[in-house]
């Protein structure tokens, strides 16, 4: 063959050295943000671990529990207002200097962030073949941006613990059928009621098994603590519960719930219950229904990401740093962007899960229909990213006195977050093609029953 008829070399766009620059580029980008975006949170100066640290040597020193208290300029008076699981955990701290304290709360935090961001995004990095190290470090300096993490690091909350614990549950040892699934979820709600919502998932969800395993520790919890502590612990589910006065003013904007939306226009009045309570029971039932048919079709993170913003949104008070939910919506939003088809998910193992629970799946769309819907997924991931990093509260003084909402451009600005809340129950997508976690151990008993229990979906 001449040499003139040999074809030249195929001319790509691989540059390893150039995308090594890029990826460098991003990283040093993303990380010098940081700093300023941390900046207004240190008026927090940890204000909340403080709380729980003074109360902690009040209650050590003899006192009842609840009857501490710490003025604060916004909301009054603030007391200790954790159940009495909470206290027996935090008690031990009173024991070491408060600036070891905060040393461990912002290290154990920041291994929160790593570890449950790790475990988001390694299933999209799979199955699209990113880039590993790159993807988690970017998403890990992503999450630690977001006003929900600052403002846990900033005040010195206790909200990663709680993710740790709920992700690690709903999203490995519920999914798996694992003897111990639940346990996560029920010490979460014996230490912070919230995640309590997490129970009525697995419920709706007929995960009875992992249901009965998540009460049985928040109340085997409970009582531990009413043994430990009876008088505070009587005090607590009798009386504290109930005063939602003493968490701080409900109409603060950092009050991202529909409870605050709603007293908002009525302070400083009470909103009317009956109102917050039929929209409590619409957003419940929707949020609920949509996580359940989500977790049916397997994709258990968007069920898990839908009942957090659920239980954010009826909570009387939701505090922005409760907010971590929004997360785990951006991941899902990119991983449908980017294409996800049931061609190329991994097959479920046949073993994992029986047959009776198999949803249909619906099929992909195609061509232009495709491509403006993954356009859409992705510029509502990039949306929800940006309100996220810019926050609520953190940029902008509200002030002291409670203002009312009169008119649309403070609608907006003071209840971004619970508008937001309402938005993502409509439109997060449950992708089909996910595929279900796989075991390869044989089902013990309970599994079996808790697989016989769930019946045909």
């Amino acid at each position: 063959m001449p040499p003139e008829s040999v074809a030249p070399p195929a001319v790509t766009d691989d540059d390893p050295g150039g995308r090594t620059v890029r990826r460098l580029v991003t990283v040093v980008a993303l990380a010098a943000v940081l700093p300023a975006l941390y900046l207004p949170g240190r008026v927090h100066d940890f204000f909340d671990l403080k709380i729980y640290m003074r109360a902690m040597r009040w209650w050590a020193a003899g006192n009842p529990l609840y009857d501490y208290a710490q003025p604060d300029r916004v909301q009054g008076e603030l007391y200790f207002t954790y159940p009495p699981f909470s206290a027996l955990l935090l008690r031990p701290f009173a024991l070491i200097p408060l600036g070891a304290t905060i040393a461990i709360f912002t290290i154990l935090t920041v291994l929160g962030v790593v570890a449950t961001t790790r475990w988001l995004v390694r299933p999209v990095i799979a199955r699209h073949g990113l880039p590993r190290v790159f993807v988690i470090t970017v998403a890990v300096l992503l999450v630690l941006a977001v006003e929900s993490t600052r403002e846990t690091i900033t005040f010195g909350q206790i909200n990663m613990l709680l993710v740790v614990l709920i992700l690690a549950d709903l999203l490995f040892a519920v999914p798996q059928g694992r003897r111990w699934a639940g346990v996560g979820v029920g010490l979460a709600t014996a230490l912070k009621l919230f995640p309590g919502i997490f129970i009525v998932y697995l419920l709706v969800c007929r995960r009875w098994w992992a249901a009965a395993v998540a009460s049985a520790t928040a109340a085997a919890a409970t009582l531990l603590a009413a043994a430990v502590a009876p008088n505070d612990s009587w005090r607590f589910w009798t009386h504290e519960l109930w005063a939602t006065d003493r968490v701080g003013r409900t109409d603060y904007t950092g009050n991202q719930s529909l409870f605050g939306l709603l007293s908002r226009f009525t302070a400083p009045d009470k909103p009317d219950r009956l109102i917050w309570l039929l929209l409590v029971a619409v957003v419940t039932g929707y949020g609920l229904w949509r996580a359940a048919r989500a977790a049916r079709v397997g994709d258990h993170l968007a069920g898990l990401t839908l009942t957090g913003l659920v239980g954010g949104l009826v909570s009387p008070i939701t505090w922005t740093h409760h907010l971590y939910w929004f997360i785990p919506a951006v991941v899902v939003f990119a991983d449908a962007a980017l294409g996800t088809r049931p061609s190329t998910a991994a097959a479920p193992s046949s073993a994992a899960v029986p047959s009776t629970v198999d949803a249909p799946t619906a099929p992909a769309p195609t061509g232009d229909d495709d491509l403006g819907r993954r356009r859409r997924l992705a510029v509502l991931a990039v949306a929800t990213g940006a309100v996220i990093i810019y926050g609520v509260v953190t940029f902008y003084d509200w002030g002291v006195a409670p203002v009312n909402t009169d008119n649309p451009w403070q609608f907006l600005v003071r209840n971004t977050y619970v508008l937001l809340s309402l938005l993502l129950l409509v439109t997060l997508p449950a992708r089909p093609s996910m595929p279900r976690p796989e075991t390869s151990r044989p089902a013990t008993e309970p599994e079996k029953l808790h697989q016989m229990d769930r019946g045909p979906e």
